[in-house]
């Protein structure tokens, strides 16, 4: 019997992905036309998906894989994060990113799977280390309240035995040319990439052996002996379906009231001058993760591709479980990005922002992935928790051992977390949520 599935939406994102518009233009991949089949069809194009067919390129390397964009590579959420590949505990629903001790551990080797999984490729396709860097990360406090937060988060991490370093005000202002911080926290794990260059430069790698379509979003589902996957012009018929696209699970028809859309805000400055970059000072390139989960993440690129120096700030959540968000609300997190702005960099004070824009998160309740073997063959690898770039990462690669019967330790850990919680209803939801985001940022101060 075959089973029909209407896909009720297709992603939307407003404002422009600025960390792919600074590129030079990539060569477009071709929009599906006509009737395939394939072996494998993996929906979604983002970290998940491309994680998931490059762990299919080496464990089915004889199959035939597809990948299906829905709008173009690295336009969706995988070219509005910040970048950070982080390996140590950070839930945003902690007040210190922090959480159980054996559970934290467990996430740990989780996540340093994915980047060694990360640092690998991009070794493999020969990325610069602007694209992908094994940096480690840096938290920053800006006033009591943060470090209050840095002591906190040293302490779990010094049970976990975690290697770590103190930053002092004038090593931080060494690194960022800037006198905003008082303290920083240093940690070796993590990694930072451009994320819009590591999509297109992975995409362009594993196209000698995976088919790419932009463009292309899967409208309807016909899940029977054969899956028949349609988009606008064309159809895919396959025997297996990786479902890499985090919130959008439930467009569908999977997880319906379990999983929260939240969506996060950030801007980003035209080309600094040469005298700006002068006055400035600081390293070339670095991030800033805030010690308050509600401040403000700073990063900094130099030159990428021709992309010039700039500066990104990124804060303000809400909870949108419309998976959109309105130019409204990008104009209204503007205010807050531009007061971040100022209060961080008073010699750059004139220094316009061209870039403003909104970008999609999917989290559980209970802060676990949505994953698995959803219908014979179809498999979900969605709900990333704030962490698209490590958790996408691990989520496609452990779809894709699951979905091939490849067994390991990791696989097992992985699928041991419970499923997602169901949500309380609404209004109650978007109304608490945003109330207590809101509430949370003033808590902030100066963090914010």
């Amino acid at each position: 019997m075959t089973k029909v599935i209407q896909v009720t939406r297709v992603p939307k994102d407003t404002g422009p992905a600025a960390w792919n518009a600074i590129l030079e233009a990539a060569t477009p991949y071709p929009q599906l036309d006509g009737d395939i089949t394939a072996d494998w069809v993996i929906v979604g194009g983002g970290f998940t998906g491309l994680a998931a067919a490059r762990r299919l390129s080496q464990i089915a390397s004889g199959d035939k894989i597809i990948v299906l964009e829905a709008c173009g590579l690295a336009e969706g959420p995988a070219g509005r994060n910040s970048g950070f590949m982080i390996d140590l505990p950070h839930d945003l629903n902690s007040e210190t990113y922090a959480g159980a001790a054996d559970e934290d551990l467990k996430q740990i080797r989780l996540n340093r799977a994915a980047i060694d999984f990360t640092a690998q490729l991009a070794k493999d396709f020969g990325m610069s280390q602007q694209v992908f860097m094994g940096c480690g990360k840096v938290t920053g406090a800006a006033s009591s309240r943060g470090e209050k937060h840095i002591q906190s988060y040293l302490q779990h991490i010094k049970a976990l035995q975690e290697d770590y370093r103190l930053l002092d005000g004038a090593e931080m202002k060494a690194l960022t040319g800037i006198d905003f911080y008082t303290q920083g926290l240093y940690t070796p794990g993590a990694a930072m990439i451009q994320p819009a260059a590591f999509i297109r430069q992975a995409a362009r790698g594993l196209s000698k052996t995976v088919s790419i379509y932009e463009n292309s979003p899967v409208i309807e589902m016909q899940l029977g002996a054969d899956h028949l996957l349609k988009t606008p012009k064309g159809k895919v018929r396959t025997k297996n379906i990786i479902l890499a696209v985090n919130g959008h699970i439930q467009s569908f028809g999977y997880f319906n009231k379990k999983l929260l859309h939240a969506f996060t805000y950030a801007s980003m400055t035209r080309p600094l001058t040469p005298e700006e970059v002068e006055r400035l000072g600081g390293e070339a390139n670095w991030g800033v993760l805030p010690a308050d989960p509600m401040g403000t993440t700073v990063r900094r690129v130099s030159n990428l591709m021709g992309s010039g120096d700039r500066l990104t700030v990124r804060n303000h959540f809400t909870l949108n479980q419309s998976l959109e968000v309105s130019q409204a609300q990008i104009q209204s997190a503007a205010k807050s990005h531009d007061k971040a702005f100022r209060a961080r960099f008073p010699m750059l004070d004139t220094v316009p922002m061209e870039y403003r824009w909104g970008g999609r998160l999917c989290l559980s309740l209970n802060s676990v992935p949505a994953f698995g073997e959803l219908e014979e063959r179809v498999y979900s690898a969605a709900c990333q928790n704030g962490l698209g770039t490590v958790k996408g990462t691990l989520s496609g690669m452990m779809a894709a051992d699951l979905a091939a019967n490849v067994d390991s330790a990791i696989l097992r850990e992985y699928m041991a977390y419970d499923p997602p919680s169901r949500l309380p209803p609404e209004p109650f939801l978007s109304v608490g949520a945003n109330a207590t985001m809101r509430w949370k940022e003033w808590l902030a101060g100066s963090e914010l």
